[in-house]
């Protein structure tokens, strides 16, 4: 069993790209061996209208031992033209899978 940490986020370099910080724990009996984080990054107006939801996936910092954690930050990036001039992102949930 893989859990994931509620996202911390920062601002990134450009408006469209956040960094993501999340610690994945591996409470199962067996190692992580590879697998896939999801982010599902929100596109947020000027007056903090939710315009939509973006997901975009990048790999897990595997191997996680049984038992143990493992803290990565992510560069979450959306297509620039999502993100016009005066709105920004912002990643609220973090999913994974894993072999």
């Amino acid at each position: 069993m893989l859990t994931v940490s509620e996202p911390v986020t920062a601002d990134a370099d450009e408006r469209w790209c956040e960094r993501v910080t999340v610690t994945f724990r591996n409470t199962g009996g067996s190692p992580a061996a590879s697998g896939t984080a999801t982010f599902e990054t929100h596109v947020i107006g000027a007056l903090g209208i939710d315009w939509g939801t973006v997901t975009t996936s990048q790999p897990l910092p595997a191997p996680i031992a049984a038992g143990a954690a493992r803290t990565r930050t992510y560069t979450v990036c959306v297509e620039s033209w999502r993100v016009p001039l005066g709105m920004r992102v912002d990643t609220r949930e973090v999913t994974a899978t894993w072999r």
